[in-house]
């Protein structure tokens, strides 16, 4: 995806006054598709390239998934110097570790990611369609109804990004292990997640983070999904700035 996919909140933030900076992942959206660094370290060091481009300090950093991940590598490796952040934010994230090891036995396994792997390099486009339409926003659910718009516009940011970055991002995002990364974030920390998550598991995820975490809050969503923050952005939103201005 890209920074497309945060229209809701940027517009909510931008409207009370707030500055706010979204990028594009490497090789994902309008940035480059170089052909390596499509790991957490490498997201990271981006961020902290940007961050330090731009002079942000006392930034709240908010990742989404994947970029809940990416977020708390910059984080615990970078971000706690000079002041250059004041909290961070976990939406639907992938840490603590997605993948079942020895040392995570309830995770998912890893046939799990490697069909992710074999449906992308086999119609990427048609991948992409169904995940939208089905377990990403909860469409798949008794009674739901696709917004075919929202379907179309994760559909149109995934194909903007090259599919070696998604490919190589699915074992960044489910092989990454962020334990130690939790345990030595000290800013407050939102960790948001929907009960009903189809993407990233809430039992393996937000509830291990928050408990790693030094100053962890755990806000659970009954019933929503993966992709909250487009679908219930009005829950999101006021959410995000309660804990912004606290």
């Amino acid at each position: 995806m890209s920074a497309d996919d945060w229209d809701a909140q940027l517009l909510y933030f931008l409207d009370k006054g707030y500055r706010v900076v979204a990028h594009d992942r490497r090789g994902h959206g309008r940035s480059s598709q170089v052909g390596d660094g499509h790991d957490m370290d490498h997201y990271a060091a981006d961020i902290a390239a940007v961050v330090a481009h731009l002079g942000l300090r006392n930034a709240v950093h908010i990742g989404h998934s994947t970029g809940g991940g990416e977020a708390t590598r910059y984080v615990a490796r970078h971000g706690q110097d000079q002041g250059r952040v004041a909290k961070l934010v976990l939406i639907g994230a992938v840490p603590p570790i997605m993948v079942r090891t020895e040392a995570n036995p309830s995770g998912l396994p890893t046939e799990v990611f490697d069909g992710f792997r074999q449906q992308l390099a086999a119609n990427r486009a048609q991948f992409y369609l169904d995940i939208a339409s089905g377990p990403f926003y909860g469409f798949n659910r008794p009674g739901a109804q696709a917004a075919q718009g929202v379907v179309h516009n994760w559909w149109r940011q995934g194909m903007m990004g090259g599919a070696k970055a998604h490919h190589d991002g699915i074992r960044a995002f489910s092989e990454t292990d962020f334990t130690e990364d939790l345990k030595v974030i000290g800013v407050p920390t939102l960790v948001m997640h929907g009960d009903d998550d189809q993407i990233v598991p809430i039992a393996n995820s937000a509830l291990l983070s928050a408990k790693l975490l030094k100053r962890g809050t755990l806000k659970v969503y009954e019933g929503l999904p993966h992709g909250l923050c487009t679908t219930q952005a009005d829950v999101v939103n006021p959410d995000l700035l309660t804990f912004i201005r606290a």
